[in-house]
């Protein structure tokens, strides 16, 4: 799939994510890399097994003090080529993304593993639509 398309596919994914969250996403950019760096993967202590579908960088909401500010914004990246390999048609990429997101922006509001599985499961149940 073409770079364009598939910043299509996230730009549709983000679009729904229930608004009072987009709303609550300030200084935040999304970005889509074509494959995570081998640096990074060795900085995550990530094995040839693993996979790395999205990572938050930047400090989480929960974790900021009343003088945070004047920041470069934190970074949601998402990784082109692993997702599309994990997808077994466009339906399934969609999905990916959209999961994708959902968690790296779960990590960015300061939300646990935990609470961000339940809401993942949530939104999949719901068929893509808003279950917060």
């Amino acid at each position: 799939m073409k770079r364009e398309a598939f910043e299509r596919l996230v730009a549709d994914a983000l679009a729904t994510i229930p608004r009072r969250f987009r709303d609550a996403m300030a200084n935040l950019a999304i970005v889509v890399e074509d494959e995570p760096s081998r640096e990074l993967l060795e900085e995550m202590e990530m094995g040839p097994a693993d996979t790395l579908l999205g990572l938050y960088q930047g400090i989480p909401l929960t974790e900021r003090s009343w003088n945070y500010g004047n920041t470069l914004p934190d970074r949601i990246l998402l990784f082109r080529g692993p997702l599309e390999r994990e997808s077994e048609d466009k339906d399934d990429l969609v999905v990916a993304i959209g999961e994708t997101l959902i968690h790296e922006i779960g990590h960015y509001f300061g939300l646990s593993e935990e609470e961000i599985e339940e809401i993942e499961e949530k939104y999949w149940r719901e068929g893509g639509r808003e279950p917060f």
